[in-house]
């Protein structure tokens, strides 16, 4: 039995080479990588050798790029060219890779907008373009990619506001758009995705008010990471915050918040990590802070609290690697 069971594994695995092997890869997919490789630097054509990016012959895959076969074609469903100083504008080609699932060109000196084609590409799971130096609004066709789960936009120089066709992307887990220089108000509307794990808009020119952002009820209910540091955000923290029971870390520093913190944030069951600093704070923390189980890390220097406010931990600029959530 367990002999059977082996050489069936063996002529199951032969098949499937024999299938990549023979198939074509899609016409469409060939003309797009090929137009992406005439417009890259030599850091990424030199590896791209042969006229087929999924490999032809005895010629291997292009670095980079990961086929599948699909109805006796092979089509390319991940590109993932990064920190390779690609320099230029967002290769436009891109978007006619139809079935990608995966698309990676962080870390390079990528220029211009994102074109609103990018939607097209409805396959698509997860789009890192972190560490570039795109410019230009967030394009809301963003929006039309309904299975995205992870979206890096942050280290570029986005302008105007967060587009509000972010809120319809049901399957997102991980939005990035630290370190930008976004403006206006954060949509309210994000809060109705269901499965956001991790939140990060900090650093860039944001305004409104806390109480703005949580205003629907059952607002943000997966949300374990919020990262609101270095805007001008106003008003006071809203006892409602405290309905996020999901939350771990809360990143308020360097704002314009006012006004006492409520009791209700100590009730956050699982609150590891609450920076508070620099912000125009008063009044008295309550005790029940102090007592938090899980509570590592409360930063409140730059505030005029009453005095016998003391800090939790030994303050450290927390940042979350973005390679901790890519699947």
């Amino acid at each position: 039995m367990v002999s059977s069971r082996c050489e069936l594994l063996v002529i199951c695995v032969l098949s499937l080479f024999f299938v990549l092997a023979h198939s074509k890869t899609l016409k469409r997919d060939v003309k797009a990588l090929n137009e992406i490789k005439a417009s890259l630097g030599w850091r990424v054509v030199y590896s791209w050798v042969g006229d087929d990016p999924c490999g032809d012959g005895d010629l291997p895959p292009w670095s980079g790029v990961t086929c599948s076969t699909q109805g006796g074609y092979r089509v390319v469903t991940e590109l993932e060219v990064y920190a390779v100083s690609i320099v230029g504008p967002f290769p436009i080609a891109v978007t006619n890779l139809l079935d990608l699932t995966r698309l990676d060109l962080h870390n390079n000196k990528l220029t211009g907008p994102i074109p609103p084609q990018i939607g097209r590409l409805k396959r698509l799971k997860v789009l890192n373009l972190r560490w570039n130096k795109l410019q230009d609004v967030i394009p809301p066709e963003i929006g039309e990619l309904k299975r995205l789960t992870h979206l890096y936009l942050s280290f570029n120089s986005f302008k105007g506001e967060i587009p509000k066709e972010l809120a319809a992307l049901p399957e997102l887990r991980y939005l990035y758009l630290q370190e930008n220089r976004l403006i206006g108000r954060i949509p309210a509307e994000l809060g109705t995705l269901q499965n956001l794990r991790h939140l990060d808009v900090g650093n860039n020119h944001l305004v409104g008010t806390i109480r703005e952002l949580i205003r629907f009820d059952g607002s943000f209910p997966s949300l374990r990471n919020l990262y609101l540091n270095n805007n001008y955000l106003s008003g006071g923290i809203p006892a409602q915050l405290s309905n996020l029971t999901s939350l771990e870390i809360v990143y308020l520093s360097y704002n314009k918040l006012i006004g006492n913190i409520p009791f209700a944030i100590s009730h956050i069951p699982k609150l590891t990590f609450l920076y508070l600093d620099h912000n125009q704070f008063t009044g008295r923390i309550p005790d029940a802070f102090y007592k938090h189980p899980f509570l590592k890390e409360m930063y409140i220097e730059g505030n005029m609290f009453k005095q016998g406010a003391n800090p939790i931990g030994t303050h450290i600029v927390l940042e979350v690697s973005d390679s901790d959530f890519v699947v």
